[in-house]
């Protein structure tokens, strides 16, 4: 399955998703700049979501909106749903994810949400159904029970033991991957110690996170148009080189360390 626009152009290999900083204009800029996947997870940033109701309003067939809940309770995914597709104005919504799920979860009530999902795709109201995972085993046993039809989940030159099953069995099956945590929470960019050379810019971890045959699309979040405007390059940067990849893997052992901090450890 590949991800496409109502009119079927494929999703663009960047996404971007909504920060309460962005302005409107930002999302017409990236638009024009050839991203055609925003992704929002809640309606609180106000300003993205006018920029993107003003474009969906003259393209909408020409762009994914991809957006998602945490919430378990049937009743409020329904509102929520509603909310998105009134504060919008549009009929459907492209991607909807069941956000997070993790063992925490009662997966007997995970199941009953992602049935309702479905209908709303039998319905017409969504057409892809997303599932958001940190969790290996679970996003492992989402695809191979095909239970999604996108499936979120993290990646990038620290965390990359996705590499070992998640995205070969996604790729086996067909399932787009989104990856989120590409700079794994800025932290890629700050450097270490015991690097001696400049550490990645957001694109070089755009550009490693898209190496992989694996991954449709990557989620940048930049909180300036500067920002935006330098991550956009991806969009038209070469494959990164195989030195290139050896290089940016070293480098996220020395971030990644023992994986003893709590994003390491909550989200095996």
């Amino acid at each position: 399955m590949k991800l496409s626009t109502l009119q079927g152009q494929p999703a663009s290999i960047l996404g971007l998703a909504g920060q309460q900083s962005m302005d409107a204009v930002t999302v017409a800029f990236a638009f024009e700049a050839a991203i055609n996947y925003f992704f929002f997870y809640n309606l609180e940033s106000e300003n993205f979501l006018d920029g993107l109701k003003l474009l969906l309003a003259v393209k909408r067939e020409q762009v994914l909106v991809a957006t998602g809940s945490e919430d378990r309770d049937i009743s409020s995914l329904r509102h929520y749903l509603d909310s998105v597709r009134h504060h919008l104005d549009v009929d459907r919504v492209d991607v909807f994810f069941a956000e997070y799920v993790s063992f925490a979860d009662d997966m007997t009530q995970v199941q009953v949400l992602l049935d309702e999902l479905c209908s709303w795709k039998d319905k017409g109201l969504v057409r892809y159904v997303g599932v958001t995972t940190h969790n290996r085993a679970i996003a492992s046993e989402m695809i191979e029970r095909h239970q999604c039809d996108v499936l979120m989940h993290r990646y990038n030159m620290a965390h990359r033991q996705a590499e070992q099953n998640v995205l070969p069995a996604a790729q086996k099956a067909g399932i787009p991957v989104v990856a989120f945590t590409c700079t794994r929470w800025v932290t890629l960019l700050k450097g270490h110690p015991n690097w001696k050379k400049e550490p990645p810019t957001a694109a070089d971890c755009y550009r490693y996170v898209l190496h992989h045959p694996g991954i449709s699309l990557a989620l940048t979040a930049p909180k300036t148009r500067q920002q935006l405007e330098a991550n956009l390059s991806v969009l038209h940067a070469p494959q990164l080189q195989a030195q290139e990849i050896a290089n940016w893997r070293k480098y996220g052992n020395l971030i990644y360390g023992t994986g003893q901090d709590t994003f390491d450890t909550q989200w095996i």
